[in-house]
C-alpha cells in the first residue's frame, strides 16, 4: 500500500511540476480574479490528472496504443485551444482605458469557481500526452501489475492529491502577483505576458506536430 502511495504522489507531481500552458493560464487566471477562482481552475486540472490515472491504472495498456494512434490530429486539437487560450489570455490587455484609469473588465466564462473549474478541466483534458503518461508509469513497474484494488484506488487518490496541491501553489503565485500588480499597468502587463507565453508554447506544440 505505501508503494502505491509513493508511486501515485510522484506520478502526480512529475505531470504537474512541469511549467506548461496551463500553469501560465492558472497564474495569469489568479492574478486577474481571486484565489477561489485559481482554485477551483487547479482542482479542474487535478481532477483531469486524477481520471487520467484511473484510465491508465484500468485500462493503460488498451487505451495508450489508441491515443497514439491519433496522436496528430489530438496534437492539432491542442494547438487550437492553445491558441484561443491565448487570446483569451491577452484580452484584458487590449481593453480600452476610461479617463479614471479603470478598464473594463467585462465578465468572462472563466471569472466564477464553477466556470473556471470546468475551463480547466476541459483543457487539461484535451492533453493527450497525459494518459500515454501514466500508462507509461503502470506499464513501467510504478504499479504492480498484479497491485490490488484498494492499491490502485490509493495510487489515483495520491496522484490527484500531488496534483491538486501544486496546484494549489500555483493559484497562490498569482493571487500574491495580483496583489502585486493591482494597478492598470500591472494587469495589462500581466494579461500581455500570460497570452504571449502560451501563443509561444501553442506555436512549440505545433512545429513538433
Amino acid at each position: 500500500m505505501t508503494g502505491a502511495l509513493v508511486a501515485g504522489l510522484v506520478a502526480g507531481y512529475a505531470i504537474a511540476i512541469p511549467v506548461g500552458a496551463i500553469a501560465v493560464y492558472l497564474v495569469t487566471l489568479t492574478a486577474r480574479t481571486r484565489f477561489a477562482v485559481g482554485a477551483a481552475a487547479g482542482l479542474g486540472t487535478a481532477t483531469a490528472d486524477g481520471i487520467y490515472a484511473t484510465v491508465a491504472v484500468v485500462a493503460g495498456a488498451v487505451v495508450a496504443p489508441l491515443v497514439a494512434a491519433v496522436r496528430t490530429p489530438l496534437t492539432w486539437a491542442s494547438v487550437a485551444v492553445l491558441a484561443f487560450l491565448a487570446w483569451r489570455t491577452f484580452r484584458p490587455a487590449l481593453q480600452r482605458v476610461l479617463p479614471d484609469g479603470a478598464t473594463p473588465r467585462p465578465a468572462t466564462g472563466d471569472t466564477t469557481p464553477v466556470r473556471a473549474y470546468a475551463t480547466l478541466l476541459g483543457l487539461t483534458l484535451v492533453n493527450p500526452a497525459t494518459v500515454i503518461y501514466f500508462a507509461v508509469l503502470v506499464a513501467g513497474g510504478a504499479l504492480s501489475p498484479d497491485a490490488t484494488g484498494a492499491e490502485r484506488a490509493v495510487f489515483v487518490l495520491a496522484a490527484f492529491v500531488a496534483s491538486a496541491s501544486w496546484q494549489m501553489l500555483v493559484a497562490g503565485g498569482g493571487a500574491v502577483l495580483g496583489r502585486a500588480l493591482t494597478n492598470d499597468t500591472g494587469q495589462r502587463v500581466t494579461a500581455a505576458v500570460g497570452g504571449l507565453v502560451i501563443l509561444a508554447l501553442a506555436v512549440h506544440l505545433a512545429l513538433g506536430a
